[in-house]
């Protein structure tokens, strides 16, 4: 009996992008996947499965029987200092080395004889993995395709080649990144309305043809197609027009976000245990935070990947002192360039009662905490998702990649930041810290942000019905119509009717059911393909050839099959009308 219920449990492995941001998304998918009856892999490179214990201790990757944890191997030496690799080398190290791992253990899940988990039904890879999208395909499992960045810089991302095509990039020269090309407006690109090339990804900035990234994105965008499924860690009202353009472009686009804001409304204890900071979180700062007044505190934090000069350093140091307000301040291992640095004297005499300087920390509990009034960030998705759940205003310092996309959005569209020139001063920095805490624009930033947060329900309400969640971002048809991509036409109107009551997490739960039965209906389509061959072959069939098929609704295969052959076919619907309609 038990054998029987492990065999029918659908399994999830899930391949994060080996950064940060990437693994925090994913195992938050993970979580409310699991929530919902899935058994879980969750997989980390070598590289970061060694920094995740040494972070968060020898018993931080147990797990649960059905929430599992595998590590595979990366080509990266173990890490001897707690420090992240640059996104070049990460990219370059998944696309070279992963494939035999993830094969290998696509494998050793799937080996009846020693495996003790349920056969691996579906794949929830990163968008950023292509190499799981070739895994997939060799194991015939479906995969969706979790796409961390927001939808808008992604739809930059599908634009590269279509750039490359045009002219506009690479740049002839490095002149062109300051004579004023890249204030050029691209009218042209799917819901991104009036957007200039230096507020796309920062890869269309190359002077090389051959630049790795830019290739990589093309890659990575070129394919998201083979997916099964797109789904981004974003919500309609958020990218409204992106999205609607998204959905014309690929054939099944689902939003599932913000995902902390889902997590809140779990009651599943076991799980919290469960994290994957890679550097040691250091708590000590929520205490202090405990100390300040509510809304006087700017929290700074630049991310896992991005980093900065001395000089730069500096600059940001001196202009948070000189506006005086209190400050917690993320220094990371390995964020300065160059030289280690320490910072002015007369900065640490200035700020001595006021400022807090940590390595790494708890960042959803300080966006949350009602001291922070603001955040200068550097505009990763994970950081803008994390301070719109939470209410909280920006500062945005973009570094590269999609950043430059999320800091226009973010203080265009959505009015709730104010961008910091790339060339930093102390006197920049000082006016833009006390204009978002005190001056007429914060407030109006700060307002249009509790609105985006007060967008969902508190997390201590009682789970809202995905109908009310569609009701004030799309219409019921947009989410028929997307689950009409993956199921049989016949079983339309029951999907409708069932969808409405499902809870927001949900929607990720059904999407793998929804393609593991699409997996199967592609098998049936095979077998019946080859029957009609075979009634055809008017060499060795004793039958008339097939003139006619008449076919269940509940059977969309074959009417793809009579497409196919130049055969007509009659629908027979054995469910009442009413229904069907």
């Amino acid at each position: 009996m038990a054998s029987n219920i492990l065999a029918d449990k659908p399994h999830a492995v899930c391949f994060p992008h080996p950064a940060q941001s990437h693994i925090t998304s994913m195992l938050k998918l993970a979580k409310l996947l699991h929530y919902k009856g899935f058994h879980i892999t969750f997989v980390n490179t070598e590289f970061n499965h060694k920094r995740l214990l040494k972070s968060r201790g020898p018993d931080a990757l147990t797990g649960l029987p059905d929430f599992r944890f595998e590590s595979i191997p990366d080509g990266f030496p173990p890490p001897d200092e707690n420090v992240t690799h640059d996104i070049y080398a990460i990219c370059e190290a998944s696309r070279k080395n992963l494939l035999g791992s993830i094969n290998d253990l696509l494998d050793k899940l799937n080996d009846k004889a020693s495996s003790d988990v349920p056969p691996v039904t579906y794949i929830v890879s990163d968008g950023a993995m292509p190499v799981a999208i070739d895994a997939a395909a060799m194991h015939e499992i479906p995969i969706a395709l979790f796409y961390t960045i927001s939808a808008c810089s992604f739809m930059g991302t599908t634009q590269f080649q279509a750039l490359r095509e045009k002219g506009l990039t690479p740049l002839k020269d490095e002149s062109f990144l300051t004579n004023g090309y890249l204030d050029k407006v691209v009218d042209w690109i799917p819901g991104m309305r009036d957007i200039k090339l230096r507020d796309l990804p920062s890869f269309v900035r190359t002077t090389d043809p051959n630049d790795y990234m830019f290739n990589f994105c093309v890659e990575c965008a070129k394919r998201a197609s083979e997916g099964s499924a797109v789904i981004f860690h974003t919500f309609d009202a958020l990218e409204q027009e992106v999205l609607t353009a998204f959905y014309s472009l690929l054939p099944r686009v689902y939003t599932i976000g913000p995902l902390q804001l889902l997590l809140n409304q779990m009651q599943e204890d076991d799980l919290n245990s469960i994290g994957c900071n890679l550097w040691q979180e250091e708590v000590q700062c929520l205490k202090w935070l405990d100390s300040q007044r509510p809304n006087s505190v700017i929290y700074v934090n630049f991310g896992s990947i991005a980093v900065a000069t001395k000089e730069q350093l500096i600059e940001f140091g001196m202009g948070l002192s000189k506006s005086g307000h209190p400050f917690l301040w993320i220094i990371r291992p390995g964020m300065i360039t160059g030289d280690s640095t320490v910072l002015p004297p007369e900065f640490t005499e200035e700020t001595k009662e006021r400022g807090f300087i940590s390595s790494w920390c708890p960042q959803e509990e300080v966006l949350n905490h009602p001291s922070v009034g603001g955040f200068l960030t550097h505009c990763g998705w994970g950081s803008i998702i994390e301070s719109i759940s939470s209410g909280v205003p920006m500062l945005c310092w973009p570094s590269f990649g999609d950043q430059q996309t999320n800091c226009w959005y973010t203080c265009t569209e959505w009015g709730i930041g104010m961008e910091i020139d790339s060339v930093v001063t102390r006197e920049k920095v000082e006016t833009q810290v006390r204009e978002l805490l005190d001056g007429e624009e914060g407030k109006k930033m700060k307002q249009k942000a509790m609105e985006w947060r007060n967008f969902y329900p508190p997390p201590t309400s009682k789970p809202h019905k995905i109908n009310a969640k569609i009701s004030q971002t799309t219409s019921p048809q947009r989410v028929s119509l997307a689950v009409s991509c993956l199921i049989p036409e016949g079983l339309i109107p029951l999907m409708a009717c069932m969808i409405f009551d499902l809870k927001p997490f949900q929607i990720a739960s059904l999407l793998l059911i929804l393609l593991h039965l699409l997996k199967l209906l592609r098998k049936t389509m095979a077998s019946f393909n080859d029957l009609l061959a075979k009634l055809n072959d008017t060499t060795y069939s004793g039958v008339p050839p097939v003139t006619c098929i008449v076919s269940d609704g509940m059977m969309p295969f074959a009417f793809s099959a009579a497409e196919m052959l130049g055969i007509p076919i009659a629908l027979f619907f054995t469910i009442s009308a009413c229904i069907h309609q």
